[in-house]
């Protein structure tokens, strides 16, 4: 499976300015006591998934968890897969009612991320995207999906979506303003349409034979 990358979001909010870390998505319910299944986007998990962590949620408008927040009880470790108990989950089926949703948490504005692979959506906007030393196109923006996130890189043929994963995205270097990635072929290339075969021709026999006969002569 890809590894997912980190990324940062700032959240506008009254002073003083609130930023928040992308560090898991819960996947599925786990067992009938509201238990779920999470996928980690953090390095430290013992210090982000503590008793009493308060995480915003990322959950369609229609959801009914949208706009609302979500308290962790307790993490359990299942066959090295991470599982979470929340407030206000009691069963499964509030667990399932969850699933796909991303978890955020805020971080102190003054705190540095020590996240590995993490970054800050503007700190990303405007950098040169770069495959095989040659420059593709510019990163437009992000978008933030439930399975991971994408990188929309605008190219002079249009925009291009680019899953932000280790397998694809590489290195990403701030300072130099250069994102190198490794695409799978035709993601970046038109796939050329098969050439039509020739039309058949006759060979100058069987041309001569099809060819209608003249009229006898008066």
């Amino acid at each position: 499976m890809s590894t997912s990358l980190t990324l940062i979001s700032n959240v506008s909010d009254s002073t003083p300015q609130r930023t928040q870390l992308r560090v898991g998505r819960l996947t599925k319910a786990h067992g009938l006591k509201g238990a779920i299944k999470l996928e980690l986007f953090t390095d430290d998990p013992g210090r982000r998934f503590v008793p009493g962590a308060v995480f915003t949620l990322q959950v369609p408008t229609s959801s009914p968890w949208h706009g609302k927040t979500l308290e962790l009880v307790e993490l359990r470790w299942y066959n090295q897969h991470a599982v979470g108990f929340f407030k206000d989950v009691p069963d499964r089926e509030a667990a399932e009612t969850l699933a796909k949703a991303i978890l955020w948490i805020d971080q102190d504005s003054a705190e540095q991320s020590d996240e590995e692979d993490a970054w800050y959506d503007h700190q990303l906007v405007g950098l040169a995207v770069v495959r095989d030393g040659i420059q593709v196109g510019t990163l437009a923006r992000l978008e933030h999906l439930p399975a991971q996130d994408l990188l929309i890189v605008k190219t002079p043929a249009g925009e291009v979506m680019v899953p932000f994963v280790k397998a694809i995205v590489p290195s990403v270097d701030v300072k130099a303003g250069i994102i190198t990635i490794t695409p799978p072929p035709g993601l970046f290339e038109e796939i050329p349409e098969e050439p039509e075969a020739p039309a058949e021709t006759l060979p100058e026999a069987d041309a001569a034979a099809s060819a209608p006969e003249a009229p006898p002569a008066p």
